[in-house]
């Protein structure tokens, strides 16, 4: 029998192991809508690359659209702060379940997108169990738990940011974070308004007034009562003013109208026929408007990416807060880390949009600021032209595409081998 050289052994030996790669499944964690949606885009862009790849794990709608086989569903009952409580023994059950489905079926690797307080956690698990992570949508320890870095540092291989100040912020803590520009604006630029909509939403009123009560049950609760209110007042004020509903979803939408319904009858003046829901057309809603009242959070890019002014709304409670830095305080941490909250004023540097936040006692300030915006055009404009140019660094068109590359190199890399993170940095 003829000798087989070392090197051609080798390689013979190299491409079975690209071939099992290519067939073992990914491992895909999403638990908010947000990350459901960026989930979904990066699967259509694995399937791309690799077609005959599984992917399985847990899921939301868009990720089960776009063929990824639920293990569990963390979307649906997606939560924030205190209401995260109760979830918690269903999570750990789940966990065990799942770690028992990686001894069986260990995947070639782990896409944990977002949501650090389900993920880190995960990570580890997938570290114990030599299943390398890539990790999507880097979790904001610039803002608050920066004792979240370790973790990080310990056990993700790979690490996606969104924002583009944070790989410097991570590289300062032997971290790369590699960034590809924001994937929310990778699906705005696939689906620009509708110019004939955009148009006659203009021909409606004016000025015109998008409100934007975000995505999660318990924050529409706290904060579209108080946008419904504020718009009573501008209602008031400006005769011709419109007013348009843009919830997140179908179900954010039911629960707007059960709560305008409920506002409208108990208000001395009717809204019910200047105002507009229609959670559809929001890109073509932000396009045309003059004003946003909008939830704290994602929306608030949303929201700077039409260069729409914008008012930022989050009121959790007087005493929610400090609450919260005293308990933090008791244990030698610090809650919140930046001068501002709303992502708009985060990535400036500086209060480029009101934010009304975490608590306001009254809405007479934001009903004031709302007020002197809409009379002032020229403010706008150049409000305007100032969130156009913040979001300008983040829009790119292949976010997905990339990330999709970065997986396909942390496998090829042979796992732990393809790390780009030191665990003795500091």
């Amino acid at each position: 029998m003829q000798a087989i050289p070392n090197s051609e052994m080798t390689s013979r030996s190299d491409n079975a192991t690209d071939s099992a790669e290519a067939t073992r499944s990914i491992f895909l964690s999403v638990a908010e809508t947000s990350a459901d949606l960026y989930g979904a885009n990066l699967l259509t862009a694995l399937r791309g690359r690799r077609p005959e790849r599984r992917c399985w794990g847990l899921t939301g709608p868009r990720t089960r659209a776009a063929g990824c086989e639920t293990f569990h569903d963390m979307v649906g009952g997606a939560a924030m702060l205190f209401g995260a409580i109760a979830r918690v023994p269903g999570a750990l059950l789940m966990l065990e379940r799942l770690k028992r489905k990686f001894r069986r079926e260990p995947p070639a690797a782990a896409v944990l997108i977002d949501s650090p307080a389900l993920h880190l956690p995960l990570a580890r698990i997938c570290r114990r169990m030599s299943i390398p992570v890539l990790y999507y949508v880097a979790p904001q320890t610039w803002a608050w738990k920066e004792r979240r870095v370790a973790v990080i540092r310990e056990n993700v291989d790979r690490l996606v940011a969104i924002l583009p100040f944070e790989p410097e912020y991570f590289a300062r803590h032997g971290i790369t974070a590699r960034f590809h520009g924001h994937p929310l604006f990778e699906e705005l630029e696939r689906t620009p308004p509708d110019e004939a909509r955009v148009a006659a939403y203009r021909a409606s009123g004016d000025p015109l007034i998008v409100l934007m009560p975000g995505s999660r049950r318990r924050v529409i609760e706290e904060v579209f009562p108080d946008q419904w209110r504020v718009a009573e007042r501008l209602a008031r004020e400006f005769r011709g003013a419109r007013f348009l509903v843009a919830a997140a979803d179908a179900e954010g939408e039911d629960r707007v109208r059960a709560i305008a319904r409920r506002m409208d009858q108990s208000a001395a003046a009717t809204l019910v026929d200047r105002i507009t829901f229609d959670h559809r057309t929001r890109g073509e809603m932000l396009a045309a408007a003059d004003l946003a009242l909008v939830a704290s959070g994602t929306a608030t890019l949303e929201v700077a990416y039409h260069a729409t002014p914008m008012i930022v709304m989050y009121n959790h409670g007087r005493w929610m807060l400090p609450l919260m830095e005293a308990g933090l305080g008791l244990a030698g941490g610090r809650l919140l880390r930046t001068t501002y909250l709303s992502l708009p004023n985060i990535l400036a540097g500086r209060a480029i949009v009101p934010e009304f936040m975490p608590f306001y006692p009254s809405i007479e300030p934001i009903v004031a600021c709302a007020a002197n915006w809409l009379s002032d055009r020229a403010a706008l404009r150049s409000k305007q032209r100032e969130l156009a140019a913040l979001v300008a660094p983040m829009v790119r068109a292949d976010v997905s595409a990339a990330v999709a590359a970065d997986l396909d190199s942390l496998i090829a890399a042979g796992g732990r081998s393809g790390r780009e993170i030191s665990p003795g940095s500091r």
